[in-house]
């Protein structure tokens, strides 16, 4: 896992590989401590390196985003690849998350906002 302040208000966090029950608990632990500081206001997963991800993994993102939701962070996906996406739409979790294609998206629409 890498965990990288893209901004002043930006956090990124980028898992690798497998995220499944094995290393699940790890990933928590990097989510919970980015969505609950009091800085950045914005939490963004990039997907880019994830071949695989499990339902364990899968209620690990919900429960960063949750937690995200109850500190009014915003917390995006982005860079999925099209099996991880896929797993997104068939639990309509696509639905639930703010998902962008590629980091130049995210960085359009956080410039908007801000």
């Amino acid at each position: 896992m890498k965990t990288v302040l893209l901004q002043p208000q930006v956090t990124v966090v980028q898992p690798q590989g497998h995220i499944n029950a094995s290393n699940s608990v790890e990933l928590q632990q990097q989510l919970t401590t980015a969505v609950s500081s009091r800085q950045p206001q914005v939490v963004l997963i990039d997907m880019s390196k994830v071949e695989s991800l499990d339902s364990t993994g899968l209620m690990t993102l919900v429960s960063a985003l949750s937690s995200a939701q109850r500190f009014n962070h915003r917390f995006s996906l982005c860079c999925m690849s099209a099996p991880i996406r896929i797993i997104f739409e068939l639990t309509q979790l696509d639905r639930v998350f703010e998902i962008f294609e590629d980091r130049a998206s995210f960085e359009a629409a956080i410039a908007v906002t801000a």
